[in-house]
């Protein structure tokens, strides 16, 4: 530890994943604490350890409080982790909080960082900063405004003949039904009734709340339950009424009614005066749930995620964390919520890897970090998917439902052999496309590749266009004329010429999203068939009125990548189709087959809702096992078959894996780093794989090891300190160490 560091206050010897649990609390008559024990939020390894801080008494500090610290030549953001009424040093020689921060974490929440950063090698700090309130750092607090409120004066000026403008009479008309913001009504005219005492004016905080959506029209009356929904639901309140942990899978095939069972469970775990959170994959789809569940339980309902601004964000965590909200519906993030007393945690679509954090460190879990809280808490863990991960069949308690609520049968789902054909669209595909344009219906079609062409090459040389931070090709979106790097987000112009050779002989290969888009417009005839397209260059606020469009219109196909795919319900799609099926097939990943039929199984879902539908499959590997389950609608055969390969090869449920990635500027020393990391782990806790090299990625070099392990606690154990202990020496040759477990 640095001498700086030491002269400010001194680490406590504690072992951080116990501390919140086993440091002495203040009672009724018990001594008021004296100490507060820190976490310092500090990105670096090289600083771990609890620090002491005096407290003076003259504010509230206890576990979980946000405090500015002085740490050595620096103030800083540190979480309490502890406190208590004794030091290893005198009082007088440690350092006091400068201040305390906004609203802090709860205990609940501060243990859940400590775990979190043994589960996945990383610090205190980096976990705990991951709940903070948003814009903590930033200092972002509430938001106060001028605020106007009708006094009982003005309530009879208005029954009254008291003289007033129209735009006086205007404004006490609209405060008759509640205060308003001064702005809103035109402040010269307020000052005016004020001095008439007719209004009053005040600074108030005001909520900075985000906007509803306009996809759907969600009924706030629950519809009548199926047998099978009523016998899950009732399964979910026993476990609820039970108040000990819990997990449950409800698998019910796309259409079935899952939400309203999530309905039911959120409603009881309210009446029982607990809090609840529900997951949802991705951002896209957070409108539609959050908009069931207000238009259930209104305003105690909050959302959380990053498509919010800062101030939307700081305001609902504010209103979970007040008690306001007892319910925060979002994607990963929202598993943070400060909800008191959880009672429900629900991960929708649980299958979805967008659950996995792939960047940044913690690479946390949030299905695995879901289950941890609801541990915790005494609460139910509740999840949902047509397509569950084998993991979650292994381990949880399976409730079903096996038909859609309505009776409807699922589509049938036709294979097609793309082999020897040359067109993105098989003749089958057209031809279907043409009956739905016909017929004036809907269809939805999905192709895994976003942009125009995969790659862009020189028909004289073979010269590749390629990134120049990454060792990948680059991509071509033709709107907006620019070849993109996928990963770093590179780009630059459409080139009319090779570099090389100078022959204006370019070549495009494959297609994505965007060229589908193109091609479907000319040959259906986009004014009478509107094509919609959703992808990530489409961009989050365009991709709810993308939606929201293809709702309100009375036919058309939406073109998209596997975003079109995710929990969308339109009852009129009379026309699925899946290209490039086999393309995660492909790729080098023990999950391949698991992705493949969860792909074209939640598309086909997509189809038939509202009456007779169907779903085509394009694909070149025809009678692979996933993509034969998936038409079959066989989710108890396919699963069957990849717990049993998956027990043989002993990858998840039956063992772990953890991947470890040294990235440097310079080739040579990830290298030298992943080498000496794998001496340090050893193969005690199961072998280590590696180091391999990897794609250079934003200009860095790099090598990754992996551990496949059957004991998962000692692989942890082994890969942290490891990890810990080379930290300095890879920080001094600039080498980045990330450790994932769990990777997708």
């Amino acid at each position: 530890m640095a001498a700086e560091e030491d002269d400010v206050a001194r680490p406590v010897s504690h072992n951080g994943a116990s501390l919140a649990a086993s440091t002495p609390r203040s009672t009724l008559g018990a001594p008021v604490p004296s100490i507060a024990q820190v976490m310092p939020l500090t990105t670096t390894r090289a600083v771990r350890g609890v620090f002491d801080y005096r407290l003076d008494g003259r504010c509230a500090v206890e576990v979980g409080s946000v405090l500015r610290v002085p740490f050595g030549r620096r103030s800083v953001l540190g979480v309490v982790v502890g406190v208590t009424d004794s030091s290893e040093l005198e009082p007088e020689r440690l350092a006091a909080p400068e201040a305390v921060i906004g609203p802090g974490l709860t205990p609940e929440l501060v243990g859940l960082g400590l775990w979190m950063a043994g589960e996945y090698c990383s610090t205190p700090a980096r976990a705990l900063s991951l709940m903070l309130a948003p814009g903590t750092a930033a200092g972002a607090g509430e938001r106060r405004a001028l605020v106007a409120a009708i006094t009982e004066a003005g309530g009879r000026a208005l029954e009254g003949a008291e003289r007033l403008g129209e735009q006086q009479r205007r404004a006490l008309e609209r405060l008759r039904h509640g205060a308003l913001p001064a702005a809103a009504l035109g402040t010269a005219t307020l000052r005016r009734l004020e001095r008439r005492g007719l209004v009053a004016l005040e600074r108030r905080a005001v909520r900075r709340a985000p906007a509803v959506s306009a996809i759907g029209s969600p009924s706030a009356a629950a519809p009548p339950l199926t047998a099978p929904q009523k016998a899950a639901l009732d399964r979910v309140l026993a476990a609820l009424r039970a108040r000990r942990p819990a997990g449950l899978l409800l698998h019910g095939v796309t259409g079935s009614g899952k939400t309203e069972v999530y309905l039911g469970a959120v409603q009881a775990t309210l009446a029982a005066g607990r809090g609840a959170i529900v997951l949802v994959p991705e951002i896209s789809l957070t409108p539609l749930v959050l908009g069931r569940f207000r238009a259930r339980f209104g305003d105690v309902v909050a959302v959380l995620h990053s498509g919010l601004g800062r101030g939307e964000r700081h305001d609902e965590w504010s209103r979970v964390r007040r008690g306001e909200a007892r319910v925060c519906v979002g994607p990963r993030s929202a598993v943070f919520a400060p909800v008191a007393d959880l009672g429900l945690v629900v991960v929708d679509e649980e299958h979805d890897s967008s659950y996995k954090q792939t960047e940044g460190d913690p690479r946390y879990d949030a299905r695995a970090v879901a289950a941890r809280r609801a541990e915790q808490a005494g609460a139910l863990l509740l999840c949902g998917s047509a397509t569950p991960r084998p993991e979650s069949v292994h381990a949880l308690e399976r409730l079903r439902l096996p038909e859609r609520v309505d009776g409807r049968p699922l589509p049938p789902v036709q294979v097609l052999d793309m082999r020897g054909h040359h067109h993105p669209l098989h003749p089958e595909t057209r031809m279907a496309l043409g009956d739905v344009r016909r017929a004036g219906g809907k269809a939805i079609v999905l192709l895994n590749r976003r942009g125009w062409s995969n790659f862009l090459s020189c028909r004289a040389c073979g010269h590749v266009w390629c990134c120049p931070n990454c060792d990948v090709t680059l991509v071509l979106h033709r709107e907006g004329a620019f070849l993109a790097c996928h990963h770093c987000g590179h780009r630059e112009g459409v080139p009319g010429r090779c570099p090389a050779c100078r022959s204006a002989a370019l070549a495009r290969h494959g297609a994505g999203t965007e060229r589908l888009e193109r091609e479907l417009e000319e040959a259906l005839g986009a004014a009478a068939f509107p094509v919609f397209r959703l992808d990530a260059d489409v961009g989050r606020a365009r991709a709810e009125r993308v939606l929201a469009a293809f709702e309100r219109a009375p036919s058309g196909v939406l073109v998209g990548t596997q975003m079109v795919a995710k929990g969308h319900d339109f009852p009129d799609v009379a026309l699925g189709v899946v290209l490039d099926a086999d393309r995660t097939l492909r790729f080098p990943d023990f999950r391949a087959e698991e992705r493949t039929f969860a792909l074209v199984t939640q598309l086909a879902g997509r189809a038939g809702r509202g009456g007779s539908g169907r779903v085509l499959v394009q694909t070149l590997a025809p009678d692979a096992r996933s993509i034969r389950r998936a038409a079959a609608h066989d989710s108890d055969g396919f699963l069957a078959e990849e717990l049993e390969q998956r027990r043989r090869l002993g990858y998840p449920p039956f063992g772990s894996l953890i991947r470890v990635v040294c990235g440097a500027r310079d080739a040579a020393a990830p290298a030298a780093i992943a080498a000496e990391l794998a001496r340090r782990i050893g193969s005690a806790a199961g072998p280590v794989l590696g180091p391999a090299p990897l794609f250079r990625l934003r200009g860095n070099s790099r090598v990754q090891l992996v551990l496949k392990a059957r004991d998962r606690a000692a692989a942890i154990a082994a890969v942290g300190r490891a990890v810990d202990g080379i930290a300095e020496p890879a920080a001094r040759r600039r080498v980045s160490i990330s450790v994932d477990v769990d990777p997708q």
